[in-house]
């Protein structure tokens, strides 16, 4: 399928399969709740886990939430576009639905997408993002890896060959000191050099 039939979908709540820089993620309107619960039932997450808001540009997300200005967007400036999720403050606790068992932070993504993603991001502006997997399953770096009833449920499915398959490194950039939640496509270490570097900056 098409970028115009992911953006269709995604505009009429729909799913869809988008190729990232790391993984295939499975998608929904970031700026309605509703499917993203639909998004979290076709996976089986927990809704006490968050999940992260992807855009093109960073300006995107912080036009969205405005809070997360300052310290830490200053690092995430530096870091993106790239296979991260920086979690930042979102004190004002917009997205409440996105955010599991921690509103007052929130995830983020800006990937450098491939093409067809980005054609799609593009146009909808937001996105919720998590991998195109069930729970705790192998992530996706092929669309034949995406299991079938994932797919299927999906209004669209768009692909991008074959993806690096790792998952993007997780950063918390809400406390004073940032912290990895969880390494992945870019070493630990290099990415708390990466963070330090701008906030030295």
């Amino acid at each position: 399928m098409g970028s115009e039939d992911a953006v269709a979908a995604l505009r009429a709540g729909q799913l869809v399969v988008l190729p990232t820089d790391t993984v295939y993620g499975l998608c929904c309107d970031g700026y309605r709740e509703a499917p993203f619960h639909r998004l979290l039932k076709l996976k089986g997450r927990p809704e006490t886990m968050p999940v992260a808001l992807l855009a093109c540009e960073l300006d995107a997300i912080l036009d969205a939430v405005p809070e997360a200005r300052g310290r830490a967007a200053v690092a995430a400036r530096a870091l993106l576009p790239g296979p991260y999720t920086l979690v930042l403050p979102n004190p004002a606790r917009r997205f409440r639905w996105l955010c599991g068992t921690t509103p007052e932070a929130i995830g983020v993504r800006v990937p450098d997408l491939p093409p067809e993603a980005s054609a799609v991001v593009e146009r909808v502006g937001i996105v919720a993002a998590t991998s195109a997997n069930a729970h705790g399953g192998p992530d996706p770096a092929r669309l034949e890896d995406v299991p079938e009833e994932i797919a299927e449920a999906c209004g669209a499915v768009v692909g991008a060959g074959a993806l690096p398959g790792t998952p993007s490194t997780v950063v918390d950039l809400t406390a004073p000191e940032p912290a990895v939640l969880r390494a992945g496509a870019v070493p630990a270490e290099k990415a708390l050099a990466a963070v330090q570097r701008a906030l030295a900056g």
